[in-house]
């Protein structure tokens, strides 16, 4: 009888529930240790694939001969392709956050399980660090590479000084807050579709893709606390000190986004 009683339009759904691909994938026999694993994987390739592109093959061979470096398209494109290939790995486990303000943002829309936020957003923010501490492992092989990344701030996130554009704290707090809104946004409403389950990863990468083709000149694009969290840890005493920015903003906008979808969106995942 408890199994079958329907959820009212009122009640949270469960995480099983989060999305048509965790429906489908049975993500309620999954263990939390699975889903946190699952997010520590994906923040981790993540973070790796974005941040190790900005840092060994944006300028390349350097700053001032960048011949075969990919640039801010190359970037762009990594972080979305990191993100697809994540979501495609491991998303039917934990349902492919890999970032703290996706979390919270789906914790406010009443789409993920609040029982397991913690583990979520200490999971995404080791996977980070771990990801950065690679890269800075592997910079170290070359002399002066890992002095360079670090003096020009190790691809972090800053307003100011800090900013590629030269950007000051309000336009970078608006722009931040905004595009993680509306992330969130596309994330709620194609995972809310049966429909949409093999186009989802492809649609949630390409529109981190976009966002970064936005903002890389004026923040250098976090949207994801955990990306900046990992990449300031090694650039130094300016991305640290500007760090509380791109921990509040995206947090903000993923709120606001999913406080938005859980009063007007559907209640339901899409039969």
């Amino acid at each position: 009888m408890g199994k079958n009683k329907k959820k009212t339009a009122s009640e949270p759904l469960e995480v099983a529930d989060s999305t048509a691909e965790q429906q489908a994938e049975h993500a309620s026999q999954w263990s939390s240790l699975a889903r946190y694993a699952a997010e520590f994987f994906g923040t981790f390739l993540l973070v790796l694939g974005g941040v190790g592109t900005a840092l060994f093959a944006a300028n390349f061979p350097s700053a001032d001969d960048n011949q075969a470096g990919v640039g801010f398209l190359g970037v762009a494109l990594a972080f979305g392709l990191t993100l697809v290939a994540g979501i495609a790995a491991v998303g039917h486990i934990s349902g492919g956050h890999f970032n703290p303000a996706v979390t919270i943002g789906l914790l406010v829309a009443g789409r993920t399980d609040a029982r397991h936020v913690p583990g979520y957003l200490l999971s995404q923010i080791l996977g980070g660090v771990v990801a950065t501490s690679i890269i800075a492992l592997v910079l170290t092989g070359k002399d002066g590479a890992f002095a360079a990344a670090q003096s020009a701030g190790f691809a972090s996130n800053g307003y100011g000084e800090g900013s590629p554009g030269g950007y000051g704290l309000a336009s970078v707090f608006v722009i931040e807050a905004v595009l993680t809104g509306v992330f969130i946004a596309v994330i709620l409403s194609v995972t809310a579709k049966r429909e949409y389950v093999t186009f989802a990863p492809i649609g949630i990468g390409l529109t981190l893709t976009l966002i970064h083709l936005i903002s890389i000149p004026v923040s250098n694009t976090s949207v994801n606390p955990a990306r900046s969290i990992a990449t300031a840890v090694y650039g130094g005493a300016l991305p640290v000190s500007q760090l509380w920015v791109f921990i509040v903003a995206p947090l903000v906008g993923a709120a606001v986004a999913g406080l938005i979808v859980r009063v007007l969106g559907r209640r339901a995942v899409a039969a």
